[in-house]
């Protein structure tokens, strides 16, 4: 078991909300699918003691967003995981992953719209909007839905 967890790249993710309880979503820039995510990012070396400090600058990096912006309200209670299709498998991360081991945070946006500067110096999102939670498992690809859904219980309390 252990061996099959050293497949999964370590990784957190942000559910943001802003004033009105909606959700930032991006499209990722490097795909034609009409498929949108949280921010998410891997956890680079020397990061592993705090993913808190992590998710705040994979947030950062995909939206501009600065951490001052942004509060944190709770934490998944466990690390949460998916696999990656068969077809993404040999492509992505030069095919080390077989997908991701997350840790997921539930944050408040501080800021205005103005803020959100998805044109980053290494962009990973095209377009960006704010929708209501529900809304999660059907926009985001199909492979990642349960995660979503295991998320929108996780933080249910506060949405």
């Amino acid at each position: 078991m252990a061996e099959d967890n050293d497949r999964y790249r370590r990784g957190v993710g942000v559910m943001l909300l802003n004033r009105a309880g909606n959700v930032f979503v991006g499209a990722r820039i490097d795909s034609t699918d009409e498929a949108w995510q949280m921010p998410q990012g891997g956890i680079d070396e020397g990061e592993h003691e705090d993913p808190w400090a992590t998710a705040l600058r994979e947030l950062e990096e995909e939206t501009g967003i600065p951490p001052h912006l942004v509060e944190r309200v709770t934490t998944c209670a466990e690390r949460l995981k998916y696999d990656l299709p068969d077809e993404l498998r040999g492509k992505l991360w030069g095919g080390k992953w077989i997908g991701q081991d997350q840790d997921w945070y539930l944050a408040r946006f501080l800021g205005t719209d103005a803020d959100v500067h998805i044109a980053t110096p290494h962009p990973e999102f095209r377009e960006w909007k704010w929708i209501e939670p529900a809304q999660l498992p059907e926009l985001i690809v199909p492979f990642k839905r349960d995660l979503y859904r295991r998320l929108l219980k996780e933080f249910a309390d506060y949405l």
